[in-house]
C-alpha cells in the first residue's frame, strides 16, 4: 500500500519524479525496439525460407547413388502418408550451357511440369513463356532470369547443352552435346536458382544422361515443412533402401547465418533495456535518500526491514511493469505497421531504405511471434525487479536514530 502511495504521490523532489519518467519510458523503448527489430529479422528469414523454398523442396527421397528405378512406388507410397500433400520426380545433373558466344555451367533439374507445379513454385514466377511448355522430346528448356542475361538469350533462341557424360569414339571421349530451345524464364529472388538453374522434361533429361526410366529421386510437399525430418524417418522406415535429406539441409548455412544473427541482436537489443532499468537503480536510491525520515518512522512504529524492503521493491516493480506494458503495446503496434511507417518517412524525407536494385527484398517483412514476445516482457520484468534489490536493501538498513537526529 505504502508503495503505490509513494507511486502515485506528488514528491516534493520533482528530479526524482523526472528520473522516474525516464526510467518508465527507457524500458518502453528498449522493449518496442527489440519487439519491432525481431520481428523484422522474423519477417526476413521467412520470406527467405519461402523463397529458396519456391525452387527447393520441403522432402527429398532418393536411393542408393542418388538414383531411384521404381520411382512410381516410392510416390504412391509417400502420397499415402496424411502429411504429404504432393509429390514429384526429378533429375539433377550437372551441364554447360552456352550460347551467343558465352558459356555458363548451370544445375539441371529434368522435371514433369504437371508434377513439378504440385511441389514448387516456378509457374507462379515465370517471366516470359510457360512451364508447361517442357513437352517431352521438344528439347525445351527453362531459364532464370540472370541466366538467361548472362548468357544473352530470350524466349525462342538456340542453346548447346554439353553433358559432363561422354561418348567414347575411335578418336577418343567426346562430350554429349544436344541444342536446346529456350521455352521460359523464372525470376524466385534466389540467386542460386536464377543465375544457375536450368529446367528440362525428365524425358529429355533420361535420355541426355541415358539414365534409362531411373530419376535421381522424388520431391515431396508437406502440410507443415517444419515437421520434414519426422515425416522424413516415417517413409524412411517403409522402406529401409531409400535416403532422405529435408529443406534445412539444402542451404543450412544460410539459415544457421540467419538463426546466429537473430540470437545476437536478441542478445544486444537486450542491453538497451538492462540500460532502462539502471536508472531504475538510480531513481530507488535517490529516493531511498529523500524518504529516510518516513523509513525512520515507519521503522520506530514497528515495521521490520523486509516490510521497508517491500515498499521499495513495489514502487521500483511498478515502474518495471508500467514500462515494459508501454513497450509491449507500442513495440506490437509498431511491428504490425512497419511497412506503412518506413514508406511515410521515405515519402517524407526523399529517401529509400531499401532500394530494389540493391537489396534482394526491396521491402521490410514483419513477422510478430508470440514468443518472442512474451520472451522480452519477461526479461524486461525481471531486470526490473532485479533493479529494486539493492536500493530496497539500502533503505532495510537505515537506522531510526541517525536518520531523525536532525530532524
Amino acid at each position: 500500500m505504502i508503495g503505490l502511495r509513494y507511486t502515485r504521490a506528488k514528491r516534493r523532489n520533482r528530479f526524482i519524479s523526472f528520473i522516474s519518467l525516464i526510467s518508465m519510458v527507457g524500458i518502453a523503448l528498449g522493449v518496442a525496439v527489440l519487439i519491432v527489430v525481431l520481428s523484422v529479422m522474423n519477417g526476413f528469414q521467412t520470406e527467405v525460407r519461402t523463397r529458396i523454398l519456391g525452387v527447393a523442396s520441403h522432402l527429398v527421397l532418393t536411393g542408393p547413388g542418388n538414383s531411384l528405378s521404381d520411382w512410381q512406388a516410392v510416390i504412391r507410397m509417400a502420397t499415402g502418408h496424411p502429411r504429404v500433400v504432393a509429390a514429384a520426380p526429378f533429375v539433377q545433373a550437372q551441364a554447360m550451357l552456352t550460347g551467343e558466344g558465352t558459356a555458363r555451367g548451370v544445375a539441371v533439374r529434368g522435371v514433369l511440369p504437371q508434377d513439378e507445379d504440385k511441389v514448387a513454385d516456378f509457374s507462379q514466377h515465370m517471366v516470359s513463356g510457360r512451364l508447361d511448355a517442357l513437352q517431352p522430346g521438344a528439347f525445351g528448356i527453362v531459364l532464370g532470369a540472370d541466366l538467361a542475361r548472362a548468357l544473352r538469350v530470350v524466349t525462342g533462341d538456340k542453346l548447346a547443352l554439353i553433358a559432363p557424360q561422354g561418348i567414347v569414339t575411335p578418336a577418343g571421349v567426346v562430350p554429349r552435346l544436344k541444342q536446346f530451345t529456350l521455352v521460359g524464364t523464372f525470376d524466385v529472388g534466389f540467386n542460386d536458382a536464377d543465375a544457375g538453374l536450368a529446367l528440362i522434361n525428365l524425358e529429355d533429361a533420361q535420355r541426355l544422361y541415358q539414365l534409362d526410366q531411373r530419376v535421381s529421386g522424388v520431391r515431396l510437399k508437406l502440410v507443415d515443412l517444419f515437421e520434414a525430418r519426422k515425416v522424413g524417418r516415417e517413409l524412411i522406415a517403409e522402406q529401409p533402401e531409400l535416403y532422405g535429406y529435408d529443406w534445412t539441409n539444402s542451404n543450412p548455412n544460410l539459415f544457421r547465418a540467419v538463426q546466429i544473427e537473430k540470437r545476437m541482436m536478441f542478445i544486444i537489443l537486450t542491453l538497451i533495456v538492462a540500460v532502462a532499468t539502471f536508472n531504475v537503480v538510480s531513481t530507488l536510491v535517490m529516493l531511498v535518500t529523500d524518504k529516510q525520515a518516513d523509513i525512520a518512522i515507519l521503522r520506530t512504529l514497528g515495521a521490520a526491514p523486509a516490510s521497508i524492503m517491500q515498499v521499495f521493491m513495489v514502487q521500483g516493480s511498478v515502474i518495471g511493469v508500467l514500462g515494459t506494458l508501454l513497450g509491449v503495446i507500442g513495440g506490437v503496434i509498431l511491428a504490425f505497421n512497419v511497412e506503412p511507417v518506413v514508406g511515410a518517412i521515405e515519402k517524407t524525407f526523399g529517401v529509400s531504405f531499401m532500394d530494389k536494385n540493391v537489396y534482394l527484398i526491396p521491402y521490410l517483412p514483419s513477422e510478430v511471434q508470440s514468443q518472442d514476445v512474451a520472451a522480452i516482457a519477461l526479461i524486461s520484468l525481471t531486470l526490473a525487479f532485479l533493479a529494486t534489490l539493492y536500493p530496497s536493501w539500502r533503505a532495510s538498513k537505515v537506522n531510526p536514530a541517525e536518520a531523525l537526529r536532525y530532524e
